[in-house]
Parts: structure tokens; sequence; C-alpha cells
């Protein structure tokens, strides 16, 4: 099977780490053409025979001596810092004793001896104390895992199951230098108060560490019908013209392999008579079982995303892999998509974690459902690598050509690609627009100004960060689709024109483009077609996308939105009230002082206060959740 490398300009700070990243896949001499599937003859660069099992991983400490530079790079980049101990983490939070308030329940930050310590005080859930077991996270916020204890001291004795490692419910964000409920980053319903979370253990860890890419594929193996578990691949989140097939090729190897994984979690191993029942019974087992003890590393390591190095450290000359690769299996490309391109493996590789759906919410970008066949596109951050996957240029353009995974993106190497410079990433597979007419024509804008940025219109921003900010939607795709104008709001084309009516932008785009809309579909997402589709948006959207339409109206200062804004202080989603806090303090010009951990009776008559021109504010109906999903988190 061939996997072509595709090369793209990059900017020059992406290029050199970038090169080396090339370097790092090929082993140091691989040629373009080594992946071939093939062991080669005598003296022929080949690939790993195996790259999934426990037996095939070194360790990132083996990749120093001939990628040092890089080693060096990724040991203080996020990608690493993802999850930490707290014995030897940098930690920001300042454990000193300090508590966050959060409605009737505070959580206090103590440290006793070098040993931090969360003592939760809730009315409705009772007092816990947790002794801090892991950091998460470090990038824009840091969250914590630990156990809980009755007491501070040394020997103090730890309640329940000591493997059981739960989420603590305060996230510390850097932006603000202050504590946020855990969870409100994405779209969940409000919290009555504070309260531990899920098993770390069964949830996060991995994803968010280092462990045998053979327990990735155990339910992509089984097919349909498998137990739902957490970092398992990402096809069942993909349409089936799409999937990746994985063909066994000897059943008795792959039960004897989940029979050494159960053994090494823990279990008898005793393999039942057929594959499916094995993959299933190792699928409950480590579900059961896994904890931090059978992890390859702590945070993503090298071969979290190289896959299993040992017979390249051993044989330098044999090229790794970012395809899983196994005696017992092959992969074969989704049907009618030709052959797996270097690109689409590294794209994969990334939705390993980045794939995430988040917390139960029920709607995603193109009208889909999360659970509804066709899910269309996530709102939220996390899941870009797989809204990569969805669009069109997965086959060429990898996520390693804007973004390099060996340590923090550069902001000014990502400002560059939103720049007409920035296009030359794009006109290398798509030529006909790299003159400045060529690009006038095609997008009727200035070509040296933001129309004239491909990925404004391509990969808009409109999806919702961990910061309060956007991000980019990662399906790459035009926003005059009809998916997107007639089952998506705002219009993608009022992200930048927030006072043209939806009639304008509609118009405009038939015009331009020669496309067809449904007036009758259009208004019934926005009522009056007369009406700027952000604020249409605010009083008729999904709340998705209200928070996308709050934060382009505070961005273009749509001060005649206020009101509006307003009666979204009080909506279901605590995660929609904090972009419309940071709205309206930035319209009004001021900090309104509201309080969004408090009751939402203090929270409504602040806001009154600070727009008295609004209307009575109501709370939101509630919003429906989909049934639990191992892909989700926050």
């Amino acid at each position: 099977m061939t996997s072509p490398r595709h090369s793209l300009p990059l900017l020059p700070g992406i290029a050199t780490a970038m090169g080396a990243l090339a370097l790092w896949a090929s082993g140091c001499v691989r040629s373009a053409t080594a992946e071939s599937g093939s062991d080669g003859g005598v003296g022929e660069p080949r690939v790993v025979r195996s790259n999934i099992l426990r037996a095939d991983y070194a360790g990132s400490a083996s990749c120093r001596t001939c990628h040092r530079s890089l080693y060096d790079d990724w040991l203080g980049s996020p990608m690493r810092q993802m999850t930490r101990l707290p014995a030897t983490a940098k930690i920001r939070v300042p454990f000193d004793g300090r508590t966050w308030k959060f409605k009737d329940d505070q959580a206090r930050f103590e440290q006793q001896a070098g040993t931090r310590f969360v003592r939760i005080q809730s009315r409705r859930f009772g007092e816990h104390l947790y002794r801090v077991t892991r950091v998460i996270g470090g990038r824009t916020r840091e969250d914590f895992a630990g156990v809980e204890v009755t007491g501070t001291q040394p020997d103090a004795r730890i309640i329940g199951d000591p493997h059981d490692e739960v989420i603590l419910p305060a996230s510390y964000f850097f932006e603000t230098a202050s504590f946020r409920l855990k969870g409100y980053s994405v779209m969940v319903r409000e919290r009555p108060g504070l309260k531990a979370g899920a098993v770390w253990n069964q949830s996060c860890v991995l994803c968010h560490n280092t462990a045998p890419a053979f327990l990735l594929l155990w339910g992509a193996l089984l097919g349909k019908g498998a137990p739902p578990y957490q970092g398992e691949v990402v096809d069942s989140l993909l349409p089936e013209s799409r999937r990746w097939g994985l063909q066994v090729t000897d059943p008795n190897a792959v039960r004897a392999a989940v029979a050494d994984e159960i053994r090494h979690l823990g279990g008898a191993g005793d393999s039942p008579a057929d594959m499916p029942a094995s993959l299933r019974q190792g699928i409950v087992e480590m579900s059961r079982r896994f904890a931090a003890e059978q992890l390859l590393e702590i945070g993503i390591g090298c071969e979290a995303c190289h896959g299993g190095c040992r017979e390249h450290v051993q044989q330098p000359r044999v090229s790794t892999s970012y395809e899983p690769r196994s005696p017992f299996l092959r992969v074969e490309p989704a049907p009618n998509r030709g052959p797996i391109t270097r690109a689409e493996s590294i794209n994969r590789t990334c939705a390993h974690c980045h794939q995430v759906l988040f917390s139960r919410y029920p709607f995603t970008w193109e009208g889909g459902l999360r659970h509804g066949g066709s899910p269309g596109g996530s709102s939220t951050n996390s899941g870009e690598a797989r809204d990569m996957l969805l669009g069109g240029c997965s086959h060429a353009l990898a996520c390693t050509d804007c973004h390099d995974p060996h340590r923090d993106d550069d902001p000014d190497d990502l400002a560059a690609l939103a720049t007409p410079a920035g296009n030359a990433t794009c006109t290398k597979c798509h030529p006909a627009y790299a003159g400045r007419e060529a690009l006038r024509s095609h997008s009727h804008h200035d070509p040296d100004a933001a129309g004239g940025v491909c990925i404004n219109c391509h990969m808009p921003r409109k999806n919702l960060a961990l910061t309060y900010t956007l991000g980019r939607y990662h399906r790459i795709g035009s926003p005059t689709e009809s998916a997107r104008v007639q089952r998506d709001r705002p219009l993608e084309c009022a992200l930048c024109h927030a006072r043209k009516s939806a009639e304008e932008l509609v118009s405009a785009m038939e015009r331009w483009w020669g496309k067809r809309y449904d007036r009758q579909v259009l208004q019934t997402l926005y009522g009056d077609l007369q009406q700027p589709p952000l604020l249409s948006t605010l009083a008729r959207g999904k709340p998705h996308e209200q928070a996308v339409a709050i934060i382009s109206l505070r961005e273009q200062k749509v001060s005649e939105a206020l009101p509006l804004l307003a009666q979204q202080i009080a909506h279901p989603l605590p995660l929609v009230r904090y972009q419309a806090r940071k709205a309206i303090n930035a319209l009004v010009g001021r900090d309104c002082g509201i309080d969004l951990d408090r009751n939402l009776r203090e929270i409504i008559a602040a806001t009154e206060k600070c727009v008295p021109q609004a209307a009575p504010i109501t709370p939101g109906a509630p919003v429906r959740e989909a049934p639990a999903s191992h892909h989700d988190d926050d």
C-alpha cells in the first residue's frame, strides 16, 4: 500500500520544525516511497512489521540520540505536559489556602508538606477532601484528578478504591486567572453544586497519555455492537465512505494478543474460543481494570503519534509508520477513496484524540445530531482532526502542515496563515487561484484584504475554543455549500458582515457563484430575512450557533445587539452565559460585575442593572442531552 508524501509550502517558523518531523518519521534515511507495506530487499528501507503491541514500544527516551532537537522541544510541549505528576510538575494554580465559591459551595486549595489537596464543601453533596494525583493540561488551563482521603497526613487513609482517581470539579483558566467549574468549557447544562466527576483512568487516560495502540483498535476490530470505550479509533464517528478497514489476517494471533494484554491488566487472560468474544472480553476488562500503571508513559510520548518504534530504534533503516501495523492485520483505505496518503495517515493519528464531540450536547454543524447517523462537524474544541477527515482536503493537507506537534504553536506563525501570504499553503494544490486577479475573481473580495484569505472563508472561525474565543472549523469546505447555508446558523458570511441582512448575503452568493437557495428553508431558520443573521440567530438558533453569534457581535462591536445579548445571560448552558457576559462588558465598556458563579436571580439582577434597556430577562428552555458517549470529554 503506497503512502506518498505530499509537500506543501510552509511559513518559515513551521517549515524548519516540519522538515525535522519528516526526518523523525523517516528513521533518518527514509525515501519518499519507503512506506510500501513490503519489507523490500537487502539494504532497502522498509517499514516496521508491528507497532501496536506493548512489546513494540521503546519509550520516548530512546528517540533522543538521533532526534535531540525535536526531543528537547517536545519535553516542554503542551503534548508532553498533557498529564503531569504533581510532585514534579510546574503548577500555576495557587495552592495557598485560597477559596473559590460556586453558588452555595466552595473549594479550598491547600498544600501540606509539598502535597496538594482540594477540600470541597457542598450543601448538596457534602464535604470531601481530595489529594491531587494528576495535573491535566497546561496550555490554556489546568485540571486535576485525585483520590479522596481522610486527612492531610502522609498516612491518611484513601476512601474507596485507590486506583479510582476522580476528576475534580474546578478548572483554572490562565486567560482570566480564575477558577471555573470543570465542564463549563463545553456545552453542558448548569450544575447544582461542586461534586467530583468521572474516574480519570476510565474516561481521560487513553487520550491524555501513551498506551499501546492495540487497545484503541479493539472496538473497530470487533465491529458493530462493540461496547463503547474512551480512546477508541475515530471510525465510528465518520461516515462509512471515509472509514478505514481493518482486515484480520490471523484471528488466533489477535486472540493471543488480547489475552496477553488482559494478563498485563491483572486479569486471568483465559482467551475465549473465538476472536469476537475475546475482543469483547478485552474491552470489558480494560474498562474495569486500566490504571496509570498500565500506561507506557504519562503524557503524550513520541510513540503515541509515531507508533511503537522498538524495531526502528534497533534498526534505524526500518521506518516508522503512522498506520497501525501487525502481522495479524492490515489496513485498507475507505471505499473509492484511493490509496492512503501520508496526510490522511497523519490526520487520523491526530484524530486518535482530537475527535471528541463533548458532553452529551446533541447538536453538530450541518444541522446534524451526534447520534443521528450523519452527525456533522463538532462545534467545540478538540474535534478538529475528525472534522478535517470530513472535509475536502484530508487526503492532501496534513494537520502538521499548519501545526507543530513537538512544541507550542507560534502565534505569529498561525496568524500569518490567516493573511494573503498564508494562501500559499492552499495554492500548492489549487494553483488556479495563486494570482491576485484570479483570487479577486474567485473570492469577489480584495485579494490583499481579509476577504482574500483562503482560510477565512474555507475554515471560518465558528468553533468554540477552550478559551473565550472562536477557533477555526476544520471541515474544509465552502461557505456556499447548501449544507452550510440551509442547515447552519449564522450564515458564514455574517461572521465578517454582521450588519448585512440574510437576504443581502444570500443574494450575493447566488449572484457571484451561481448558487440557488430555498427561501422557505431560510425563513424557517431566520424568520425575517431582512434582519442580520447574527441577530436572528440569537433569537432562534441552537446554543452553539448562539454562542458563535454572540462572539461575532462582540468582535464587530454591534452595540444595538445589547438587549438581545442580555437575554442570553439566563441561558440554560453556562458556556453561552460566559460569552454573553464578555460581550455585554465589551459593548457597555466596563465590567458590569456579573458573577456567573452565583444563583440565577443575582445574575439576572446584575445584568438588568447594567443593560437597563433590555426587556425583563427570563431563563431559557432546557436543552435536551444526547445519550452518554465514550466520546464525551471537556
